[in-house]
């Protein structure tokens, strides 16, 4: 049975494998995340050590989630293949979907019945979202540890193999440890585990609330690291900040809405805003007042048969309720993902209706409920079907929401990037411009439309969008390397360089910043203030290729041969197939007077980039030097082919001409040089030098 319906989740969800969309948090997650785009230990130690403050992904502390996304990658995903993502994805929901009939069953002991359930949540359309979004892997593994965690709880309960409780209770901590380093809003468990000792277990007793004790312990601390990690990297919003009123009308809200979307489920979105305004005037509000109010009381006044529905509930309500935004964290009022793990409540309701049901003969009634799920199952499966389409582009996900929420921020946000990426900038810039005009003061989209703006080349507007953004907030560091670089395009240097400095007072551990302004001070000549910056840069990032030979053409440009050449050479052995390392060696090598190395590093060079002129030009003028002129002269000439308005190379083929005694054809090279560079002094000494000596 589980195979058969892991089978027809697997079949409902295969488009999944090809979605091609990346939603609102992937850049943090994959495209930008330098840890999980460099597999390794040191990456997965980052990962587990930076607790109170993750460096690369905002919010809270989610080691096991992002190694697995790092483990992905190292297997060939990128942004541009992302079905390693989905795969692994894909298998954690089929697992999910097992484990839960497994669950059902201990607590049941209907496996068909626990089959059937099982199948209604594997092809749910409310389940997509975890799957095709890369981001939201968390959501997933932390499914999974926590139904093994409750496994391990139910098993020698369910069973009555009360010999093996203590070591199945270490699985069920250790499992939960495990769901709360994959997403913390695993933290209610342990409350799950007291009321299913309420029902089904029907062991809810001093010693049962004793020994989750531990489980309440861990969660409690989880909980203090999520807030505190949280608040550092992303945002937080107490109750207090919009009053208490507002708690009740989003719980009331949340409850209904999510009750709502899993018995129909169309529309279904990754942006539900919150609904405007938020009182009792707005009818989706006043609707969930309503509908908790009559809920309540329906839950109450089914005690008096069974404690199956206010129990599932309840389970459902405590699962749920760190993602309710009592504290606020997110932009959206509710998520298809949040609902994930929390529908296991619901699931024990319906799988005790359907024993109830079933119980009643004839067996007629058994017969209808299995057609009925069955088409349910099939209805969940085309409806699934059908949203997985929307994920096979991120552009056409976007345009999506927004049909659903034509005035969601984010979302235009996040269209708007999608655009860039694909190089519209026009439609790029029109929807960031009408985000700002539903919320003018958001720094990330000022600081997209300047760059927008940047990359087709209206510099000033780029500027003005990139200092309002500091004017709304004064730490925000993209916006500096932003302006910086427009800056130092402008050679506005001094301006340049005072954005990287206030940069680097807000992220002292930024490399490529530290880089950018030694690079600033070199062309400005402050060799000692560079080389300062340089060492810095190399500090945080030894092992950065592009920072050696930085520091190297600055140690060459003030004299700093061998230093120099020591930095080129470690950005080669980083970097193998750097060709203007290679280049700039053999310059150097050629100062130093060590012609035979600098002709092999600059073959090296032409080697790794055919397309290279000066480095034709120069190893010609190298081999020319050695008298090996029938192997210079097909340099130079590469050189003139690749740039025909290259006076060097033109003067060095003539001088090479003119060695061999071809003095009409050095004649025509000299002359070519001062047609391009009339005050070439090489070119106009040796054409009149050898013009004097014709006569």
């Amino acid at each position: 049975m589980i195979i058969a319906v892991c089978a027809a989740v697997l079949y409902t969800h295969w488009p999944a494998l090809s979605a091609k969309a990346l939603s609102f948090d992937d850049y943090q997650y994959l495209t930008e995340n330098v840890l999980v785009q460099n597999p390794g230990w040191t990456s997965a130690k980052k990962f587990l050590t930076e607790i109170l403050r993750p460096s690369t992904v905002e919010g809270y502390y989610q080691p096991l989630a992002m190694i697995s996304l790092m483990l992905d990658y190292s297997l060939g995903g990128s942004e541009n293949n992302l079905l390693p993502f989905h795969r692994t994805s894909l298998i954690l929901h089929i697992a999910n979907t097992a484990l839960i009939i497994v669950l059902l069953y201990l607590l049941f002991g209907q496996p068909w019945i626990a089959a059937a359930v099982g199948l209604l949540f594997g092809v749910h359309p409310m389940t997509v979202e975890p799957i095709p979004w890369v981001g939201e892997r968390k959501t997933l593994l932390a499914a999974f540890f926590s139904l093994w965690s409750l496994f391990f709880y139910v098993y020698p309960r369910a069973t009555g193999h009360k010999s093996r409780v203590t070591r199945f209770y270490i699985g069920s901590f250790v499992a939960y440890l495990l769901a709360l380093m994959s997403k913390p809003t695993s933290t209610p468990l342990p409350a799950v585990m007291l009321l299913l000792d309420y029902w089904p277990l029907r062991r809810l007793n001093w010693r049962a609330v004793l020994e989750k004790v531990p489980l309440f312990i861990l969660g409690g601390a989880s909980a203090v690291i999520t807030y505190i990690s949280q608040s550092r990297t992303a945002s937080t919003v107490l109750p207090s900040q919009f009053g208490l009123e507002r708690i009740p009308l989003i719980l009331c809200h949340n409850i209904i809405f999510y009750l709502y979307k899993m018995i129909w489920p169309v529309n279904l979105t990754s942006h539900y805003a919150f609904p405007e305004p938020l009182n009792l005037s707005q009818p989706m509000v006043l609707a969930g007042v309503i509908g908790t109010l009559v809920l309540i009381l329906s839950l109450l006044f089914s005690l008096r048969w069974t404690r199956a529905v206010l129990t599932g509930w309840l389970i459902f309500f405590a699962a749920i309720l760190p993602t309710m935004q009592i504290i606020g964290f997110s932009n959206v009022i509710a998520s298809d993902k949040f609902a994930y793990l929390p529908s296991v409540g619901l699931l024990m309701a319906l799988t005790a209706f359907l024993i109830w049901l079933c119980s009643f003969r004839p067996l007629v009634l058994c017969r209808i409920a299995a057609a009925i799920i069955l088409l349910l199952a099939c209805a969940e499966a085309a409806a699934t079907r059908r949203y997985l389409a929307c994920w096979q582009d991120t552009i056409r996900l976007f345009e999506r929401m927004l049909t659903l929420t034509p005035n969601a921020v984010p979302v235009y946000n996040d269209l708007g990037m999608a655009l860039y990426t694909k190089g519209r900038l026009d439609d790029a810039i029109t929807h960031y411009f009408r985000a700002l005009q539903l919320s003018p003061y958001d720094v990330e989209i000022h600081i997209n439309l300047g760059n927008a703006l940047y990359k087709k080349g209206n510099l000033n507007e780029a500027i003005s969008h990139f200092n309002q953004a500091l004017l709304i907030n004064p730490k925000k560091t993209q916006a500096y390397n932003n302006l910086a670089i427009i800056l130092t395009k402008q050679d506005k240097l001094d301006e340049a360089a005072d954005c990287y400095r206030s940069l680097l007072k807000l992220k002292p551990d930024d490399a490529e910043a530290s880089n950018a302004l030694a690079n600033i001070l070199s062309k400005q000549g402050r060799f000692d203030e560079a080389i300062d910056c340089y060492q810095q840069a190399l500090s945080i990032k030894p092992d950065d290729a592009d920072i050696h030979y930085n520091f190297g053409i600055t140690l060459g440009t003030y004299g700093k041969l061998d230093a120099a050449a020591d930095h080129f050479r470690q950005a080669l052995r980083l970097k193998p197939d750097y060709a203007d390392a290679c280049y700039n060696l053999a310059r150097v090598l050629q100062f130093q007077k060590k012609l035979d190395e600098a002709i092999s590093y600059y073959q090296q060079a032409i080697n790794l980039n055919p397309n290279f002129p000066k480095a034709h030009n120069n190893l010609g003028t190298l081999l020319a030097a050695q008298n090996r002129f029938d192997e210079a002269i097909p340099h130079f000439q590469q050189a003139l082919k690749l740039k025909p308005d290259y006076a060097d190379a033109h003067y060095n083929l003539g001088r090479t001409f003119q060695s061999q005694g071809s003095l009409n054809d050095a004649i025509n090279h000299y002359r070519q040089a001062l047609q391009i560079d009339p005050n070439h002094s090489g070119a106009g000494e040796a054409y009149l030098e050898l013009l004097e000596n014709l006569k």
